[in-house]
Order: structure tokens, then C-alpha cells, then sequence
């Protein structure tokens, strides 16, 4: 089932699960994943896209081996917060994606997290082909990090 609010995401998550993250692109779909108590995400890897059913395999396949709880999907929102045609194309993924399983699937506002991710790889000195072969997965972390982090804040107030 999908989830506009991250409130009603959280309401919905299996205990001692992790989440995963994902940040879609054009050609990539960058994949971080989560501890089962939800405090820290880890890049994990890029799938290279090929078609919906592959890589729909892929990322079922993770959710599998990792004990995946839900997923996070990064929303590619336009810096004044409307939605275009790749924040359509998001929400396209996360329906056909719903088909296939009943995991819960939220989304997460990804503005500036490939920024984020860029400038903390070239803070740690990385090459520029090695940041070629990881900023999707570590986009991913930033999403599903900021997702955690706000998890944790419902969590602290409840």
C-alpha cells in the first residue's frame, strides 16, 4: 500500500524490520538499506534499470535477503515544491511496484540529496569514477536517512 504521509507510513511499519531506500533515476535505481531498529542507513547498491519486471525482481530480491519491513522512494520535487513529470514517473513506480507486494511504500522530499551526496564524496577525496559508480546508492542513504531521522522524532513525541 502506498502512503502520501510519512505519519501514516510510520503507522504501518512491521517492528524489527529494516527499510530500504531507493532513489529512482532515468538508468539507475540507487538502493540504501536500514538497521532492523531504524536509526542508521547504509548505501547498499546501484541497479542498472532495464525493464519495470527486472528490476522490480531486483529490489524484491533485497527486500527478501535484507528482511525489508517498507520502502522509501525518493520524490524528485521541483525546488518550489510542485511535482513534474519525474516526481510522475516516481509515483508510476511505486504503483506498479505495489502490485507485486504488500509492503508498505512511503515517499521521502529528495530535493538536493544527490547534491548532498555529491559533496560528501568529494569531501572524502573520491575519484571521480568511483563517485560515478556510487552517488545513486549514497543518494539513497541521504533519502532514507532523512526518513529515519523523522521516524525517530514521531517516535520521541508519541
Amino acid at each position: 500500500m502506498i502512503h502520501e504521509e510519512i505519519t501514516d507510513f510510520a503507522t504501518v511499519l512491521p517492528p524489527m524490520r529494516g527499510l530500504a531506500g531507493l532513489d529512482l533515476g532515468d538508468r539507475t535505481i540507487g538502493v540504501a538499506v536500514s538497521d532492523t531498529v531504524l536509526s542508521v542507513a547504509t548505501p547498499l547498491e546501484t541497479i542498472r534499470r532495464k525493464k519495470f519486471g527486472l528490476d522490480a525482481a531486483r529490489l524484491l530480491e533485497i527486500c527478501t535477503a535484507r528482511n525489508i519491513g517498507g520502502l522509501v522512494l525518493g520524490l524528485p520535487r521541483n525546488m518550489d515544491g510542485s511535482e513534474g513529470p519525474r516526481c510522475q514517473s516516481t509515483r508510476a513506480f511505486a504503483r506498479n511496484l505495489s502490485r507485486l507486494t504488500d509492503l508498505p511504500i512511503g515517499f521521502w522530499d529528495e530535493r538536493l540529496s544527490t547534491v548532498a551526496a555529491e559533496r560528501a564524496l568529494l569531501e572524502a577525496d573520491t575519484t571521480r569514477k568511483r563517485r560515478a559508480e556510487v552517488i545513486d546508492h549514497v543518494a539513497a542513504s541521504y533519502i532514507l536517512q532523512g526518513t529515519l531521522d523523522r521516524l525517530a522524532h514521531l517516535r520521541a513525541t508519541q
